[in-house]
């Protein structure tokens, strides 16, 4: 039991947190407050501010986009942290600030909102992570992750020019530098090593072994 909480339910704060973005959301839908105001504004000084804010926004003239949103958020934030979680906090911090501040200086002139951007950073961290790293399981957490979030890839194209595709190649490229980045710290789980990278970190030589071997047999 304690197992199953702690692979689905120690990372509660999670689900929490979408219920903040929804219950944010709710609000600004019934009250009209307009925090779209909030988000980034490419190259302004207000615009700084929504580096912070902007991610907590979504559009109240389309709720598919905080539904579409939701989930992926929930799966890949949840994988990051249980999979890397001894480096999941700062993963997901620079995931958030460097994506921004991409996004302010290089997107058009426009209100840019909503988690997506942070969400391709997860995506991109975790499939590149687990390639770099050469560990079975974090490779094949990151074949999962492609299984399952593929067609994401398309998002960092502009194919709809109501979506703000520079966050999401600014999130896919943050990704990809802080799995990079990250690449020697500590994930969740402990890299089990061969014995042939055993010997190899001793400068012990295989032939010489198998050498020795025949020597000692050949003695007796």
């Amino acid at each position: 039991m304690k197992d199953l909480f702690n692979i689905f339910f120690k990372h509660y704060w999670i689900l929490f947190f979408l219920f903040f973005l929804w219950f944010l959301h709710l609000i600004n839908y019934h009250y009209s407050l307009n925090l779209y105001e909030l988000g980034i504004f490419p190259r302004t000084f207000e615009g700084l501010f929504g580096i912070f804010f902007a991610p907590l926004i979504h559009s109240v003239k389309d709720h598919n986009h905080i539904i579409n949103n939701s989930i992926p958020f929930l799966i890949l934030s949840w994988a990051l942290f249980y999979f890397y979680h001894p480096i999941a906090w700062r993963v997901l911090f620079f995931s958030w600030i460097l994506t921004g501040l991409l996004v302010w200086i290089f997107a058009r002139n426009s209100f840019h909102i909503g988690i997506s951007g942070v969400i391709y950073s997860l995506l991109f961290f975790l499939f590149f992570s687990g390639v770099f790293r050469k560990d079975s399981r974090l490779l094949t957490v990151a074949l999962l992750v492609v299984f399952i979030y593929g067609s994401m890839f398309w998002g960092i194209f502009p194919y709809d020019w109501k979506i703000s595709y520079e966050s999401h190649m600014a999130g896919a490229l943050v990704g990809i530098l802080l799995s990079i980045f990250f690449k020697n710290q500590k994930a969740t789980f402990i890299k089990v090593k061969t014995q042939w990278e055993k010997e190899e970190e001793l400068g012990i030589d295989t032939d010489d072994l198998n050498g020795a071997w025949k020597e000692t047999n050949d003695y007796d």
